[in-house]
């Protein structure tokens, strides 16, 4: 049996990691990435009508915000609790102290439950009609963050959000247990889908809801929540190819209609 030269051997592994670089030059050519912050709801409260530019592309939804609780919400004389208001406070971390000519608010909430246990209080966007609507979040999302104001009570959130397939996802915003303001951030994670192996790739995630947790052992007759400012981190970035425009949604609704 005759054996392969060194120099036999020296060349097959050259050409070998030369075709595993060029095979990951190409892929990561293909994952470019360009993440953008990006704040999807301001919780100002001064109009329902919602725009924001990416790119060259503008999304503009009409949206407002309702509160909805478990069975054992308190109803006080036929007032109904929990209820939405806006306040005219902030988070000074992010805008300062001075209140002179500014028009910013906060979304609170004002909660009571008759009982302890595991209560729970979800913050949704409805339509002009009342109907829930989902938000949808450009990009494929990294992390989604909110500015809360907790009052020390052993409360936890969660955001959900909702892929292409129509799966929904809880993930955990974390818990309530600090006072003031403080910035809540979940990751999302990579079992959850936001591109297709066909064309169009990508695949969008939306918001669905913010939802706020009780626990057996914390009171729950009287408490107050503050939200402020709904961002995500976000990738933009398209990979160009020849045909592009034929993948893009507004281009097949420009072709095909409805």
């Amino acid at each position: 049996m005759k054996h392969c030269s060194f120099k036999a051997v020296r060349i097959t592994v050259c050409f070998i990691l030369m075709a595993g670089i060029a095979a990951f030059s190409a892929f990561a050519q293909d994952k470019m990435i360009d993440y953008t912050s990006f704040i999807l709801e301001s919780f100002n409260g001064d109009t329902t009508s919602h725009e924001w530019t990416i790119g060259d592309r503008t999304y503009t939804y009409d949206y407002s915000w309702e509160i909805d609780a478990s069975k054992f919400a308190s109803n006080i004389g036929g007032d109904q609790f929990p209820k939405l208001t806006y306040v005219p406070s902030w988070p000074q971390a992010i805008f300062g102290v001075n209140r002179a000519g500014r028009e910013l608010n906060s979304l609170g909430i004002w909660g009571k439950f008759d009982r302890r246990g595991y209560n729970w209080m979800d913050l949704y966007p409805v339509d002009p009609d009342g109907n829930p609507f989902e938000i949808p979040i450009p990009g494929r999302v990294s992390a989604i963050d909110l500015w809360v104001w907790g009052s020390n009570l052993n409360f936890y959130m969660e955001a959900y959000v909702r892929d292409y397939n129509g799966i929904v996802y809880a993930l955990d915003m974390g818990n309530l247990t600090f006072a003031g303001w403080r910035n809540l951030v979940a990751r999302i994670p990579n079992h959850i889908p936001q591109e297709k192996r066909i064309l169009p790739r990508y695949g969008g995630l939306t918001f669905v809801k913010f939802r706020v947790w009780t626990t057996p052992m914390e009171r729950v007759d009287n408490f107050y929540v503050y939200f402020k400012q709904l961002k995500v981190l976000t990738d933009i970035f398209e990979t160009f190819f020849d045909g592009d425009e034929l993948a893009n949604p507004d281009r097949i609704q420009e072709f095909w209609g409805n």
